[in-house]
């Protein structure tokens, strides 16, 4: 079964077209909203470069499992 997802809303127009395998691979600037200067703080600061990398970030996957875990809690 297919399965269709609209991102363009969260990504930048030139990366819009582009299959969700690919955009693993696309740099975390392809996101929209973050520029280039904040994509080389990421990369400086965390070592990541691409959304796959954003996504694997233990420090993300931490804060999400955070905020899942308060909202249960309350």
């Amino acid at each position: 079964m297919a399965v269709s997802v609209n991102l363009d809303a969260v990504l930048d127009p030139e990366y819009q077209s582009s299959s969700v395998t690919d955009l693993v691979s696309a740099p975390v600037s392809a996101l929209s909203g973050i520029d280039e200067a904040e994509a080389e703080g990421l990369r400086q600061a965390f070592g990541i470069e691409t959304i796959g990398d954003l996504a694997d970030n233990t420090f993300v996957r931490a804060a999400v499992a955070i905020r899942e875990m308060a909202k249960v809690a309350q």
